[in-house]
């Protein structure tokens, strides 16, 4: 039996010009297993595991990888397991958010913004991101009106080091205002939480990027005995116009052949 795959399910990612896969993986789990949100504990998984969820992701027509310096070590690891893959993936990555000694801690300075930029290239081993976000801290307008982090992107994307830039907030007005001056939100978007929605209007109405966070709530969702709270999500998630694509994070090989088959079917029952 041939197991579904997103291959030609593919679709573009605001007006930025890239084309996405509408689920894509997300990588703290390949780096960091300290100060995460997730109703069961896990090993970060060896090379030789990480290499084969990557191939089996690229199998199942995955082309967006999501990390983050504040990821522990997932770029470092992403650099050398996606040598000679450069083609294959879109890679998103962030700005703003450090993880050292188990505490998170924010800087949206210039300097740092392209210290940060300068890092990732080296770490994942490219010479060029195709898309970097700021990783809110939660005060989404200070960081997007009051810091250096938004006009250092664009220079970075002037220079050619970064293709795109946007913002992964947590408020309405912060994603609203990051799509006015970016390229792209990354939204939290699920059956508990959908305040942000409006955020996905107007990305829908102004052909802007929209990445969903959370989509299956970190493994959270609970709903009546018999649905399938994965097919769910994706129902909900897609049925909206502004959705580009959800980054879900998984190191289970079983899980992410599922929710492949359940995005598939769908998106292909909802065309």
């Amino acid at each position: 039996m041939t197991l579904p795959t997103l291959h030609e399910l593919h679709r573009p990612l605001g007006s930025t010009g890239l084309n996405v896969s509408p689920l894509g993986l997300g990588t703290v789990k390949l780096g960091r297993d300290q100060g995460v949100k997730y109703p069961n504990g896990f090993s970060i998984p060896d090379d030789q595991a990480a290499a084969s969820l990557l191939r089996q992701a690229r199998e199942l027509g995955i082309n967006l990888i999501d990390t983050a310096p504040a990821y522990g070590t997932s770029e470092q690891r992403l650099g050398p397991l996606l040598r000679g893959q450069r083609h294959d993936w879109v890679i998103v990555s962030k700005v703003g958010e450090e993880f050292d000694n188990g505490q998170s801690h924010h800087d949206f300075s210039a300097a740092h913004t392209r210290l940060s930029v300068e890092r990732s290239l080296k770490r994942l081993e490219t010479d060029f991101i195709d898309l970097v976000l700021v990783h809110s801290d939660g005060n989404d307008l200070a960081i997007l009106n009051d810091s250096e982090v938004y006009p250092t992107l664009a220079e970075l994307k002037r220079e050619g080091k970064i293709r795109h830039f946007g913002f992964s907030g947590k408020t309405v007005q912060g994603g609203l205002l990051a799509l006015r001056d970016g390229d792209c939100a990354m939204v939290t978007y699920n059956f508990n939480e959908q305040t942000e929605k409006p955020v996905l209007d107007y990305a829908a109405a102004h052909g802007k990027a929209i990445l969903v966070k959370k989509a299956l709530a970190s493994g959270h969702i609970c709903l009546e005995p018999g649905v399938d709270p994965v097919r769910a999500s994706f129902e909900l998630l897609f049925a909206h116009p502004g959705v580009a694509s959800a980054i879900v994070g998984t190191i289970n090989p079983v899980h992410l052949a599922h929710n492949v088959a359940s995005a598939a079917a769908v998106i292909r029952r909802q065309r």
